[in-house]
C-alpha cells in the first residue's frame, strides 16, 4: 500500500506487568477505509482502540495520524486533530436532552461552547447541524427527550450523532450494534455507508451479519497480536480465523 495512511500504528506495545494486551501490532487505516477489527473475548480489541486515541500510552512503539506522530498527544488533542470514537458503554449526559448532547459535540468543534456572548445566529448553526445529524439517524423524533429516557439501543444512535458532530477524518466505532434491535442496526450501517469517502473508519464487532455488510477490509486480533488482514472473503475462508472466532458455519 502506497502513500499516507488515515491512521497508522508500527510496532505498538502494550504491557500492564506482565500481561500483553497489544504484542508488536503493526496496523494501517487507509483514508476512506471501511475496515472492521474482530476476534474473540480478550483479543485486545478495546485495547488497541484506547491506543489509537490516546486513552493508554503504548509501552512502546508508535502511533501516526496522517503521517505525523502522534503517540505522545492526548486524547482531546488527537480529537481536534480528528480522531472521533464511540465506546463499548457509551458516554453521554443522560440528564440532557438527545438535541442538548449533539449541540455541545457540534459546539465544542466550532468553538460555539467556549463564548457566551457568541451570536445568537451561530447557536443556531449549531443546533441546526445537530437537527440535521439527528434526521439522519432517524433521531428526530426524539430531540427533545432526556437521553435516559431513551431505550439502550437509541442511546448507541446518539452517541454516533455526537461523534459525526467533530465531523471526524477518522471514525473509531466500538461495538456500534451492540444493544441496537436488529431492525435498526441496519440504520447505523446506512449512516456509515453514506459518509464523505474521505472519512476512515474503523468498526469492533462482533455481529458477522454487521461486519460482513460493512467491511471491505477485516483485521483480525487474537491475544494482542494480528493474526491476519484481508478482505471479508479471505477472513471467512481461513481456518485458523473459523477455529478460533467464526465457528466451522460462518460463511459457508
Amino acid at each position: 500500500m502506497s502513500g499516507t495512511a488515515a491512521l497508522e500504528t508500527r510496532g505498538l506495545h502494550k504491557n500492564f506487568g506482565a500481561l500483553q494486551v497489544a504484542r508488536g501490532i503493526d496496523f494501517r487505516l487507509e483514508r476512506g477505509a471501511r475496515c472492521a477489527l474482530i476476534g474473540p473475548n480478550g483479543a485486545g480489541k478495546t485495547s488497541f482502540v484506547n491506543l489509537l486515541t490516546g486513552a493508554l500510552r503504548p509501552s512502546a512503539g508508535s502511533v501516526l495520524l496522517h503521517g505525523e506522530e502522534v503517540t505522545r498527544l492526548s486524547q482531546s488533542e488527537r480529537a481536534r486533530r480528528g480522531i472521533a470514537r464511540t465506546f463499548q458503554i457509551n458516554q453521554l449526559f443522560r440528564g440532557l436532552t438527545v438535541l442538548d448532547n449533539v449541540c455541545l459535540a457540534v459546539g465544542e468543534r466550532t468553538g460555539a461552547c467556549n463564548n457566551l456572548w457568541r451570536a445568537a445566529g451561530a447557536r443556531r448553526e449549531t443546533a441546526d447541524e445537530a437537527v440535521a445529524l439527528l434526521e439522519a439517524l432517524r433521531l428526530q423524533e426524539d430531540a427533545l427527550r432526556p437521553v435516559s429516557e431513551l431505550a439502550y439501543g437509541r442511546q448507541r444512535l446518539v452517541e454516533i450523532a455526537i461523534a459525526l458532530g467533530q465531523r471526524p477524518k477518522v471514525l473509531l466505532l466500538d461495538e456500534p450494534a451492540a444493544g441496537v434491535p436488529s431492525a435498526e442496526s441496519h440504520i447505523i450501517l446506512d449512516v456509515i455507508e453514506s459518509l464523505p469517502q474521505d472519512i476512515a473508519v474503523l468498526i469492533i464487532e462482533h455481529d458477522m451479519d454487521v461486519v460482513f455488510r460493512f467491511a471491505r477490509s477485516i483485521t483480525v486480533l487474537v491475544a494482542g497480536a494480528v493474526l491476519m488482514q484481508g478482505t471479508p472473503q479471505e477472513v471467512a475462508a481461513d481456518e485458523r480465523v473459523r477455529t478460533l472466532y467464526l465457528g466451522e458455519q460462518a460463511h459457508g
